[in-house]
C-alpha cells in the first residue's frame, strides 16, 4: 500500500455527531492533513469548527484560500465555498456553481485531491442524505487512491454511503470506530 499523504472526508446529514466520533481517534500531532467537506447552509457561521474543537484533540479550522496544508490540522470547507487542493498542495476556495446542489461539494474536493495526490490519497464517505461524493470517490480510486465508506447500517443517513457503494468498488466498508482506528494505523505508517 502506498503511503497516504492526505485524507479527504465527505459528510452531510448527521455529520456533526459522525465527525466528533471519528476525529476523536486522531491525536493532536496526527501526521497527515485531513480535509473535510460537510454540507452546510450558505451563511452558516463557524460553529462546526468550534464544536469539534471542544470535542476532539486535533486542531480543527476552516480552510483559508492559498493556505499550505499541514499535518496536525483538520481543514473544514467554509459554508458557501468549494474547497480544492492545488498542484502546490495549497488550498483554494471557489464560488463556482453548486455541484449536486451543494457548495461546498464533496465531488469537487475529491476530484482535486485525486488529481494532485494520485495514489497517495484516501477518500472517506460518511453519513448523508444525497449522492454527493460518489463520483469524486470513483475519481480517487481511478487515480490509484484508497476509498473507505461508512457501513450504511451504522450511518444516521445511509443514502450517501449507499450511493458511493453503488458507484465505486471501495477498499473498506467500516463503522465510524473502525474508520477511526484505521486512520490511526496510517499515522504510524507516516512516521
Amino acid at each position: 500500500m502506498q503511503q497516504v499523504e492526505i485524507i479527504a472526508i465527505g459528510v452531510s446529514a448527521g455529520g456533526m455527531k459522525a465527525l466528533a466520533t471519528l476525529l476523536a481517534y486522531l491525536p493532536v500531532d496526527y501526521g497527515i492533513p485531513v480535509i473535510i467537506v460537510q454540507h452546510l447552509l450558505e451563511g452558516s457561521d463557524s460553529f462546526l469548527a468550534e464544536y469539534l474543537n471542544d470535542q476532539v484533540s486535533i486542531h480543527i479550522q476552516e480552510a483559508v484560500d492559498k493556505e499550505s496544508l499541514q499535518s496536525g490540522i483538520v481543514y473544514l470547507a467554509p459554508p458557501g465555498y468549494h474547497l480544492l487542493v492545488e498542484d502546490d498542495c495549497t488550498l483554494s476556495l471557489s464560488i463556482d456553481p453548486k455541484v449536486n446542489y451543494s457548495r461546498p461539494s464533496i465531488d469537487v474536493l475529491f476530484d482535486s485531491v485525486a488529481f494532485v495526490y494520485q495514489e497517495r490519497c484516501l477518500g472517506v464517505i460518511l453519513t448523508g442524505a444525497n449522492q454527493d461524493g460518489s463520483v469524486g470517490l470513483r475519481s480517487i480510486k481511478e487515480n490509484g487512491g484508497m476509498a473507505i465508506v461508512q457501513r450504511p447500517e451504522t450511518a444516521e443517513y445511509p443514502a450517501m454511503p449507499l450511493a458511493a457503494l453503488a458507484t465505486v468498488e471501495v477498499d473498506h466498508i467500516m463503522s465510524l470506530d473502525e474508520i477511526g482506528e484505521f486512520l490511526t494505523t496510517l499515522q504510524h505508517q507516516a512516521r
